[in-house]
């Protein structure tokens, strides 16, 4: 099986991990951090704010089963990309809603399913759309910790 890779951020990555799971198609999720100027960053220093990363997950998705532009679709639906540098109460530049294509058709698919999902808003879309640079994986712990913690089903 071919497969693509999609990088969003809408929060904080561990529900956004459980809601790209549940997605058919989709085959893999991490949650990690991307956006930012620091390699090799830890969860500390984003928390701390001091990388300029986002708290991202990472998709690997079959393009047979399920497009990019569809989970975009499920992207936009999962947060709020009206708020800037939050998704209710976290706060701060690593919860920004974020799209890192990794190609230019990505690039040009995400700026069109905003533009086209924007007028459903009361406000802008604020969501920033870049190609993607180095995806760096969170720690283990924040691997699935909502499903080791009982708080979801795998």
């Amino acid at each position: 099986m071919l497969t693509e890779k999609a990088t969003f951020a809408a929060g904080c990555f561990w529900d956004v991990e459980v809601a790209f799971r549940a997605i058919p198609g989709v085959v893999d999720v991490v949650v990690g951090y991307t956006g930012g100027h620091r390699d090799d960053p830890h969860y500390e220093d984003v928390r701390a704010e001091t990388t300029g990363h986002a708290e991202a997950v990472e998709v690997t998705f079959d393009p047979e089963a399920i497009g990019f532009e569809q989970l975009l679709e499920h992207f936009f639906a999962l947060h709020d990309p009206t708020q800037i540098n939050r998704q209710g109460l976290d706060v701060g530049t690593r919860y920004r809603s974020a799209v890192f294509a990794h190609t230019d058709e990505q690039v040009a698919v995400a700026e069109a399913v905003k533009a086209r999902l924007a007028p459903a808003h009361r406000l802008p879309i604020t969501t920033q759309v870049r190609l993607a640079r180095a995806f760096w994986p969170a720690e283990a712990e924040h691997q699935r910790y909502l499903e080791k913690r009982g708080l979801v089903v795998a």
